[in-house]
């Protein structure tokens, strides 16, 4: 099977790496406009040949959209326009309904399925991409009923391959739920980053004094600015939602620092302490099969 992934980064890049070792992919074209990036993933064997886009496209069962949201969004119906009736083109972006919206009444609109790993880190690239990245991670298919049923088998089958549990979703309840347990965790280290920054001049006492906490809460904090600043443009209206209600807590927790109300600052930890059973108790149901 001929793979073409469009934008070899952090997860096209770690995608054609499973791909290739499972044997799923038996030929993996990469398409991406920066040129030295390509080639870094060419030389350490993620894909096989680089190619221009309208010369992938015919020669590919699968196109992977791997690129910030936005650009995705325009590019899908492009690429809808020219491929075959053989070709399904699936995509990973984070954000699912403008996406889902922009080809909704396309003639091939059957042939994407939409698709969202939650799975990643901060760092980007070709040479950040990862074998097993996905190993038992939640991977998430929008609007299955709009799509092939076929062309849902060979994505699902696809994404098995990389150990993911599949859940399926409507795109405005995914682009909800991603607002506060994906989206707003970004949009929190970074303005974390900013503070300590803005307050702590100098970066060696920010080195020298900073524990684990801090370490693990900014670490968001590094990812890029380019893939992000597009996913918090589409997903405004639920990202913002999501601040208000975190805002209000926060201002909360703030007046019982101010008055040094310790009851109320023990009954916020631990009412907060309670996630440690939510994530203890997280059980996602794998997908086996898809008729």
């Amino acid at each position: 099977m001929t793979i073409t992934i469009v934008g070899v980064g952090l997860i096209g890049g770690s995608i054609a790496k499973d791909l290739r070792v499972s044997g799923f992919a038996a030929h993996i074209i990469g398409v991406d406009k920066d040129k030295q990036n390509a080639s870094y993933a060419l030389k350490l064997g993620i894909i096989d040949e680089i190619m221009e886009l309208e010369k992938a496209i015919p020669l590919s069962d699968i196109i992977i959209i791997s690129i910030p949201v936005k650009a995705g969004t325009k590019l899908l119906p492009f690429i809808l326009d020219k491929i075959s009736t053989n070709t399904v083109i699936t995509d990973v972006g984070s954000t699912k309904k403008d996406i889902c919206d922009a080809v909704r009444m396309h003639r091939n609109r059957k042939q994407f399925v939409a698709f969202h790993p939650i799975a990643g880190t901060e760092n980007s690239g070709s040479k950040a991409s990862l074998e097993g990245l996905f190993d038992g991670k939640v991977g998430i298919i929008c609007e299955k009923e709009l799509s092939d049923a076929k062309a849902l088998k060979q994505i699902a089958k696809m994404f098995q391959t990389l150990k993911m549990n599949l859940l399926f979703m409507d795109s405005d309840s995914h682009d909800l739920h991603v607002a506060y347990v994906s989206h707003m965790p970004h949009v929190i280290s970074y303005v974390l980053a900013e503070t300590v920054l803005e307050v702590e001049k100098s970066t060696a006492s920010i080195f020298n004094l900073a524990g684990s906490g801090f370490a693990s809460t900014a670490r968001l904090g590094k990812s890029p600015a380019s893939m992000w600043v597009p996913i918090f443009e589409q997903n405004s209206k639920h990202i913002s939602k999501a601040l208000d209600v975190y805002i209000k807590n926060l201002k909360r927790f703030k007046t019982s620092i101010d008055k040094r109300d310790v009851a109320v600052m023990q009954k916020d930890i631990e009412s907060a302490n309670k996630i440690r059973e939510v994530l203890d108790g997280i059980k996602t149901r794998s997908i086996r099969k898809i008729n």
